[in-house]
């Protein structure tokens, strides 16, 4: 079997996804366009040997419609002969993107492919695209279907998680990623976005707060209580978790991921063909997997996931030098955690989405692209990117670095 070889990675700061975010203005597509000129240039492409261009896109309506994927590689001016497609595994659509491209390579089918994905939260907001599992009550009656907010609050009271510990993981995720901004850890992998006049808009990511303290976030409510009570979801929830007497809602603003805009992109492929165009791999993908969970609690899959991806390295969790999950809510870190024995110390070292933000589709190519250059910058040999998605599923991807 072929090898998958992953030879860049760039990202766009995350602006704030609201209309005042320095970001808005730009519109998907273009964002999108941008990281596909930048992983082209940084690499001097011929954009013909490309053979695919896979985004994911999470809400993929509106401006994110249609098939991004190749509207976006025709803009960035690739050749035409490169094909695109869009693909939704919910917030882990980023790192499907980048399994599927190694999939293609390793089967042989493909030389060279570009991955990520895209969101625009700001211009199209999450939910707009609708679907069954919320819309159609017969389905969501069948799936037990919650907020994501109230799965969040229940795998904290599943594992016992208190106020200040969500919150001190949240405090300890903003200070870390303000160390690796400082210290300029994402420098060779952000690209600044520029509006259509070539003028920079954000070189930074928008919503960091490095000053954030246990008393502010203290001062916050839980943003979920209101909805579990009287949308009725908490009910719900304990219909199928009899064994809690109440869900005590703990999350809000401080300690879950921000809403914003961003784009990714990976640079995957052969051996063969990197060497043809003189380019040097920074790492091979050993290993992916993708589980499904229970639907309603529907945060608790990384673990498995991570455990099935190792089972396919034969490897074991000790093996794992460095590990980054993304940080949709303080208590999903914290049960991985739990649920694997992953040190403080090894796992999102600089920081997450509960201070960066949590573009959606671009997710997952950002923090395996974040894993990559920290596994560089401390010489380990390998790491693990995990993430969770709605409707009980859960992504993980073993790389090794070369």
């Amino acid at each position: 079997m072929t090898q998958a070889y992953i030879y860049d990675h760039v990202r766009t700061p995350r602006g704030k996804g609201k209309p005042d975010g320095a970001l808005h203005e730009v519109t998907p597509v273009l964002l999108a366009t941008q990281m596909l000129q930048a992983i082209a240039q940084r690499n001097q492409l011929d954009t013909a040997l490309i053979e695919d261009v896979i985004l994911g896109c999470v809400v993929p309506v509106g401006e994110q419609g249609g098939n991004i994927a190749r509207i976006a590689a025709l803009n960035a001016d690739y050749s035409q002969t490169v094909p695109g497609v869009q693909i939704n595994r919910y917030c882990g659509s980023g790192l499907e993107a980048v399994n599927f491209a190694a999939a293609k390579v390793m089967s042989g089918m493909t030389d060279l492919v570009v991955a990520g994905g895209v969101e625009s939260m700001s211009r199209v907001p999450m939910g707009a695209d609708g679907g069954a599992w919320a819309t159609d009550p017969q389905v969501a009656y069948k799936t037990h279907f919650v907020m994501q907010g109230i799965s969040a609050d229940l795998l904290a009271t599943k594992y016992g998680f208190t106020q200040e510990q969500i919150n001190q993981y949240a405090v300890e995720s903003q200070r870390r990623a303000a160390v690796a901004w400082d210290e300029g850890y994402f420098d060779n992998s952000v690209v600044p976005v520029k509006d259509m006049l070539g003028i920079e808009l954000l070189a930074k990511d928008e919503i960091l707060r490095g000053d954030t303290t246990l008393d502010n976030l203290a001062s916050l409510k839980p943003a979920f209580a209101k909805m579990g009570s009287m949308a009725g979801f908490d009910s719900i929830a304990l219909q199928q978790y009899p064994e809690f007497e109440a869900i005590n809602h703990v999350h809000h603003a401080g300690n879950s991921s921000g809403i914003v805009d961003g784009a990714s992109a990976v640079l995957i492929g052969s051996k063969a063909l990197g060497e043809k165009l003189g380019l040097k791999p920074r790492a091979r993908i050993v290993s992916t997997a993708t589980i499904g969970s229970e639907p309603t609690i529907m945060l608790d899959g990384p673990a498995a996931s991570a455990l099935k991806a190792l089972e396919k390295a034969n490897m074991t969790k000790d093996d794992i030098g460095l590990w980054e999950l993304n940080e949709a809510f303080s208590s999903v870190v914290l049960a991985f955690m739990e649920e694997l024995k992953i040190p403080r110390d090894k796992i999102n070292v600089n920081g997450g989405a509960i201070a960066l933000g949590h573009p959606l589709g671009a997710t997952g190519g950002m923090i395996l692209g974040t894993l990559l250059d920290e596994m560089e910058r401390q010489n380990v040999k390998t790491g693990m990117v995990s993430l969770c998605e709605a409707a009980g599923m859960a992504s993980s991807t073993i790389i090794e670095r070369l």
